[in-house]
């Protein structure tokens, strides 16, 4: 193919997700196949825009020895940040206060000048909204979906959410014996920010007994009456499954904190819940918080090979002279899709999916029941 390309860039932006190096690795090898260069960018867009901070000067040859063995890893071999958006970027002023400014064209002349004539950024909707303003502002881009939060539009899947999803499930498993051995009600809180894939999938595996997620605002009498129901029956424990982003009727998203280039970062949901389930039965409750261990660690199987699957989709995206796409798994093949249908809305849960038909069936509560609900 006639691409024009002969050297890329790859960049991982965003928080961390496992296969994220076999999206390295497979785009490094499929590129070098093709007789092309490979660059990697440390810390998302910081190594462009701050290389004078970092000893090799924020790039990385990625060559054949560098990506070796790197599958099995997680994380991301080049780094990677929330706060680099090279289009809000925070800078300290001299009183000690922070602004917001754009730096697209300062980042658009340093790819020029490292000769670097396309880029695969691979990360989750903010990540790829900043690749999509990059397309529109000149540059030969191709995005990677990445997020354990599964929350990506027009794919099927990301990266990431298996493995997490698989920990998260382990992790409930194991507290389900500390529950039952003392009698107590827990409450696992897990990422997944405004959708609540994570707590869904992994909730309804492991057989806990109320998940709550963001797309039901819940109350929590009615969870509050099947811990009872339970406890009437003999089961004195009962295992909650909490969305980090879940909310209360009429209530807001429980912020841990909020900083200059950076979003809202949610959290604190779990231990509010299990207070007020204490209150509510006067059994005894405890707040487990996942938070970032679901992003660490080896990735599943299944991570690695999308992971696998996605890099090279993308470098043959940029052979076949596309920009501007997000490679996608559409089952049973990988396509590309505009960046900006991808990042125009998240894909949260539907509520009447298959899945929580299937918890409804077999009793789990979501918090929008009706009190008396059997």
């Amino acid at each position: 193919m006639t691409s024009g390309i002969k050297r890329i860039a790859i960049s991982t932006g965003g928080g961390d997700a496992p296969g994220l190096n076999a999206v390295i690795s497979a785009a490094t090898r499929a590129a070098h196949n093709r007789g092309w260069d490979v660059v990697g960018i440390r810390d998302g867009f910081n190594g462009m825009l701050l290389g004078d901070d970092y000893p090799d000067g924020g790039l990385i040859e990625l060559t054949r020895d560098r990506v070796r063995g790197i599958i099995h890893q997680g994380g991301t071999i080049l780094g990677s940040t929330n706060r680099g958006n090279p289009t809000a970027y925070p800078v300290q002023q001299a009183d000690g206060s922070w602004i917001e400014q754009d730096r697209t064209e300062e980042l658009l002349e340093r790819f020029a000048q490292h000769g670097i004539d396309a880029l695969i950024t691979v990360g989750g909707d903010g990540s790829l909204t900043i690749g999509n303003h990059l397309h529109e502002a000149g540059l030969r881009l191709v995005g990677v979906p990445k997020t354990i939060d599964n929350d990506l539009d027009r794919t099927m899947a990301t990266f990431g959410f298996d493995s997490a999803v698989d920990f998260a499930s382990e992790c409930i498993d194991r507290l389900f014996s500390t529950a039952t051995s003392h009698g107590r009600i827990i409450v696992v809180e897990v990422m997944g920010r405004y959708a609540g894939w994570i707590a869904l999938n992994a909730g309804l595996a492991s057989g806990v007994h109320a998940i709550l997620i963001p797309e039901i605002p819940y109350r929590l009498e009615p969870v509050a009456e099947l811990i009872a129901q339970r406890a009437q029956r003999g089961s004195k424990y009962s295992m909650v499954c909490v969305a980090e982003g879940a909310k209360p009727v009429g209530g807001e998203y429980t912020v841990a904190a909020k900083s200059v280039g950076q979003a809202e970062r949610l959290g604190g949901i779990g231990a509010k819940v299990a207070a007020q389930l204490e209150e509510l039965t006067g059994r005894e409750s405890r707040a487990v918080v996942l938070g970032h261990l679901l992003r660490g660690g080896s990735p599943s199987s299944t991570d690695r090979l999308l992971g696998l699957r996605f890099g090279a989709a993308a470098v043959r995206a940029l052979d076949e002279g596309r920009s501007g796409v997000m490679v996608a798994l559409n089952p049973p093949t990988v396509d590309y899709v505009p960046l900006s249908e991808a990042t125009s809305r998240q894909k949260t849960v539907p509520v009447d999916c298959d899945s929580i038909q299937t918890a409804r069936d077999i009793g789990v509560r979501f918090g929008d029941e009706d009190i008396g609900h059997s």
